[in-house]
């Protein structure tokens, strides 16, 4: 065993040897790395753009250079604590740093921002994909049918194609889905570039523009005096909205960090992926997770640059909804949606994993596995995932709760504390056993000296 795996907290605070909980891993290093990067990948990417508008180019570049900074950061702690904790599941850790509540606070962030993370890979599907089938039937508007229906798209996708691979025992089988979840959002990333080339500002929406024309015209008919300043005023809100900047602030400017933090957040998945890596250490899956940041942080910066370059402060919460409102049937587009709608629903199985973990562990941690048991937690989770999409107004609200919640926990607040608690039993039990080891060497002395002037 190397020395990083072995353990330095005593034994008599109830903690199991590493030893006993040790199982050989099976998944590669680079699989490990495409799992981690579809487990950070995700429906975050697409409200980036969006965060970038908010704050400007050079106060995103800052908030996500320290946001993955500080999440990579937590992995090390995490990673550190589950070595000298003695376990390789989240809410054990809990458990061992603050008892019960520890643990319920393990496992409800975990549900919380899984959840979450679902839902919004749920609610691409249910806004994208009818736009998909519309663009293939050469529908030019939705007539109702129950096959564009978003609602009945979520259900079915969900039941055919997420339920089947959610079901799977082990997480290391879904490397080559998530490889490939990943080259989608890869090639994602390259058509917003391209795209921004052909983009040109001020936007000319499809419908939007003669509506929105006409709703303002007849809006203010009656202050004709007033028709030239609006002119005027029209001409700079144009130039205004097509400018990128540097520094903004603004009501929206709240929801920037909490976009971030739900981007980066992959930590339930960190320990799942550590236990089934091959030749497991600490060095080893700090590797893996130094790759797999990187390649994010260069993707979602080059996504929410030219996403805002694009489109300015017209961007919305979700950037391929504001392609569809430029146009809807562009093939290119209509390609990069069927790429991420690939990879969000290859990745919803990825982030369920953990969730199914948590509820095992906090209800029935002492039990043998179950098959039964285990169909039973995927299709509830599932279920209430869908039921959540289909009631859920908009994403950003998705991103913005559990990013201010669940995943401000899982980032910043449980590792550290975790690693704390543990550090601190630790540094007090060296001080029980040096002043302990003091004394009875000090008794040992005065023993040895008393039984010499005896002599």
């Amino acid at each position: 065993m190397d020395p990083e795996s072995q353990n330095f907290l005593p034994d008599y605070l109830g903690k199991k040897k590493f030893e006993t909980e040790y199982s050989p891993g099976t998944t590669s290093f680079g699989m490990s790395v495409f799992n981690l990067g579809n487990a950070i990948m995700g429906s975050g990417i697409l409200g980036l753009s969006y965060a970038m508008a908010n704050t400007g180019i050079a106060l995103f570049v800052v908030l996500l250079s320290a946001v993955s900074i500080f999440s990579l950061y937590s992995v090390h702690l995490l990673l550190k604590t589950a070595n000298e904790g003695g376990s390789l599941l989240y809410e054990q850790l809990g458990y061992k740093a603050f008892g019960m509540p520890g643990k319920l606070a393990a496992s409800l962030s975990i549900t919380m921002q899984n959840i979450g993370a679902m839902s919004s890979y749920l609610y691409i599907v249910k806004y994208e994909l009818p736009i998909v089938i519309q663009a293939f039937l050469g529908m030019k508007e939705n007539t109702g049918e129950w096959y564009i229906n978003g609602d009945y798209l979520v259900l079915t996708v969900s039941l055919l194609i997420i339920l089947p691979l959610s079901l799977l025992r082990n997480l290391g089988y879904l490397g080559y889905t998530s490889g490939f979840s990943l080259l989608c959002m890869v090639f994602f990333v390259i058509v917003v570039i391209y795209k921004t080339f052909q983009i040109s500002c001020p936007l000319i929406f499809e419908n939007d523009a003669l509506n929105a024309t006409l709703n303002y015209t007849v809006a203010h008919v009656a202050a004709a005096v007033r028709e030239t300043a609006v002119t005027v005023q029209n001409a700079t809100a144009d130039e205004d909205t097509c400018t990128t900047k540097y520094f903004v602030w603004n009501s929206q400017t709240v929801y920037a960090v909490p976009i971030l933090t739900f981007a980066f957040v992959c930590h339930p998945a960190v320990l799942p992926i550590y236990e089934e890596l091959k030749d497991r250490s600490r060095k080893r899956m700090q590797n893996v997770s130094n790759v797999s940041f990187f390649a994010m942080f260069v993707m979602y910066l080059l996504a929410a640059l030219f996403g805002y370059i694009t489109f300015g402060n017209n961007v919305e919460p979700e950037l391929l909804h504001t392609y569809s409102k430029v146009y809807k049937f562009d093939v290119v587009l209509l390609i990069v949606r069927l790429a991420v709608l690939t990879a969000v629903t290859l990745t919803v199985p990825v982030v369920l994993f953990p969730i199914r973990t948590s509820v095992n562990q906090l209800l029935c941690a002492s039990k043998e596995f179950s098959w039964v048991r285990h169909t039973i937690i995927t299709f509830v989770l599932l279920g209430a995932t869908n039921v959540l999409v289909i009631f859920v107004p908009t994403i950003r609200d998705i991103f913005g709760f559990v990013g201010a919640s669940a995943a401000a926990m899982l980032i910043f607040i449980l590792p550290s504390a975790f690693y704390i608690k543990l550090a601190v039993i630790f540094c007090i039990s060296g001080f029980f056993v040096m002043i302990g080891s003091m004394t009875l060497i000090i008794l040992d002395w005065t023993q040895n000296a008393a039984m010499a002037d005896g002599h």
